[in-house]
């Protein structure tokens, strides 16, 4: 099939955009930009996001991210705010493409918004089509793509950045066009970066050349060359899966059918292909298997385990976001998965050490994604946990009080606030940013 235009694209977009949002892809929007901005607010406080905001600090700009005090740039604030988001490993997953959609269109509705502001549908319409578009991109060159290396949600987050700040810039077809076109130039990210402080800032340099694309497209720059630099997407897909690739996924429904349905929550803030494990040794854990009983365990799951998750022997907390073998320890041996579990202190725990190398991972192609096996060998014999779908999966979704629970263990006082302000979106006619909606929402927080 042949390659739609950049033009055929910015067109439909603007299309889907010009219709209200259905129920349930409202709800969908809703929920992943309430859970990424609690994991944004999570990692505020964060050495590695104070550290950055440090860095790009400036005497006037716009706020520089959720929750973190100063000031930044515009492109500085989307940078930010994308890393923070996706600093823990902790948001929102698409698992078909493995895309995390939510962190770098945060990261451009969050820098695009202030001083101008939308109608409350229209914001989150903005945010829902920056999703939609990278995860139609992501399926169109899924899996080549990811198995050659990318980190699909650097390469494909840009695209979607720019759709976000184009739409809330207020384009017409040909500035949207051109702002798509300049991010496909600005494609970042490699898998060889898990498990450090690179694989956030992918994120965030995404959200950042999301909303440049979409600020000098709106001022009219690069129009010359910009068309014959790529003059459809078929050159974009070409670089990102020389071999395989569907360019029919990008339009088709666009507006009508969507997947950002699929995304999904997740309960543990590590690679989400690791959670069924998680998820197999915390009811191992609560059936009274004591850690230290455990002479070894045959953790049988799907080959992207190992792939993706193959770290044995992590030495800090973001690389123990990589270890699948962690995750299941700390399940054994604490009965949870929380932010504490995958801290720099758990990462060199030697109990937890320990327990790790008594874990065999065994990788199984007849195993879906969200399911894993453990065999926990004891001196009492042998115990299988089995888990056929994991929390947070489609089949097991966390429910709305689930996803409240967890913004408020990430930020205390401020979920419901925050729950409710979003609910309110698509009713809201005045001007709305991003930070206007979090700065009601923590008015609304209760004074002790």
């Amino acid at each position: 099939m042949t390659a739609p235009s950049y033009e055929d694209v910015a067109e439909a977009v603007l299309g889907a955009a010009a219709r209200p949002l259905p129920e349930d892809v409202a709800d969908a929007a809703r929920r992943t930009l309430f859970n990424v901005l609690a994991v944004a607010l999570g990692a505020s406080g964060s050495p590695q996001v104070t550290r950055l905001a440090a860095a790009l600090a400036v005497p006037a700009g716009i706020p520089a991210a959720p929750g973190v005090p100063g000031r930044a740039r515009p492109a500085d604030a989307a940078l930010l705010t994308g890393f923070a988001a996706h600093l823990d490993d902790f948001d929102d997953t698409h698992l078909a493409t493995v895309i995390h959609p939510g962190a770098s269109v945060l990261g451009a509705a969050w820098a695009a918004g202030p001083g101008t502001g939308v109608p409350g549908p229209d914001l989150l319409a903005a945010f829902a089509l920056g999703c939609e578009v990278q995860l139609r991109l992501g399926l169109a060159v899924s899996p080549e793509h990811y198995d050659r290396g990318w980190h699909i949600t650097g390469t494909c987050g840009v695209i979607g950045a720019a759709v976000t700040a184009g739409l809330l810039g207020s384009p017409d077809r040909d500035r949207l066009a051109l702002a798509l076109r300049l991010a496909s130039l600005q494609t970042l990210g490699h898998r060889e970066a898990f498990g450090t402080e690179v694989k956030p800032f992918h994120a965030g340099k995404a959200a950042a050349n999301g909303l440049l694309a979409a600020t000098e497209a709106a001022r009219g720059a690069f129009a010359d060359g910009g068309g014959t630099a790529l003059p459809d997407i078929g050159g974009l897909l070409r670089a990102l899966a020389p071999g395989r690739r569907s360019p029919d996924r990008l339009l088709d429904g666009l507006g009508t059918r969507w997947d950002l349905l699929d995304n999904t929550f997740k309960p543990y803030p590590c690679g989400i292909v690791a959670h069924p494990g998680i998820d197999a040794a915390v009811q191992a854990h609560r059936r009274g298997i004591e850690p230290a009983d455990v002479a070894g365990v045959r953790y049988r799951c799907h080959p992207l385990v190992p792939e993706l998750m193959g770290r044995l022997d992590p030495s800090t907390g973001l690389q123990a976001r990589f270890s699948a073998v962690h995750g299941v320890a700390a399940g054994l041996a604490r009965g949870t998965g929380g932010l504490a579990e995958f801290s720099d202190a758990a990462a060199a725990d030697p109990f937890l050490s320990g327990l790790r190398a008594r874990i065999e991972l065994v990788p199984d192609p007849r195993m879906p994604r969200d399911a894993a096996t453990l065999e926990i060998r004891t001196g009492a014999g042998v115990v299988e946990s089995a888990v056929e779908h994991a929390r947070g999966s489609l089949e097991r979704p966390l429910t709305d009080d689930e996803l409240i629970a967890k913004a408020e263990a990430l930020a205390p006082g401020r979920a419901r606030p925050l729950w409710d302000a979003l609910a309110r979106l698509t009713e809201e006619t005045r001007p709305r940013t991003v930070a206007a909606v979090l700065d009601e929402a923590g008015q609304e927080v209760p004074v002790p």
